[in-house]
């Protein structure tokens, strides 16, 4: 009996939902094509949503994950080095050193000139 009640409920519930929604749109005209547009700019893309960006943007956003991955190991690596002490800043300085030498190619190779 109240699996019966609670179905009963969750009927009447979505059948009230589905009303209140259907009420009002009942009414309304349809939009003409002008309100229909795109709201900013409102006229036709120049290019398609898939198309690609430009391969200079990957180095860049390589490098940008690279730093943010220093930052992400850096703030536990803090808790840490007080427990620790001097065998927690060594592995800092090699995780620090394998990062630099990432970067010092990706200078060498001319990622951070913008053309």
């Amino acid at each position: 009996m109240e699996l019966l009640t609670l179905l009963f409920i969750l009927l009447l519930s979505l059948g009230a939902g589905l009303l209140v929604q259907w009420l009002p749109m009942r009414h309304q005209p349809m939009p003409t094509y002008p309100q229909r547009a795109p709201f900013l700019g409102g006229g036709t893309p120049d290019s398609h949503a898939w198309s690609r960006y430009h391969v200079r943007y990957y180095p860049m956003t390589l490098l940008l994950i690279a730093f943010e991955m220093e930052m992400m190991f850096m703030y536990p690596w803090a808790v840490v080095f007080v427990e620790t002490g001097m065998k927690a800043m060594m592995e800092m300085g090699m995780f620090l050193a394998i990062l630099s030498v990432g970067i010092v190619y990706a200078w060498r190779e001319g990622v951070f000139k913008w053309q």
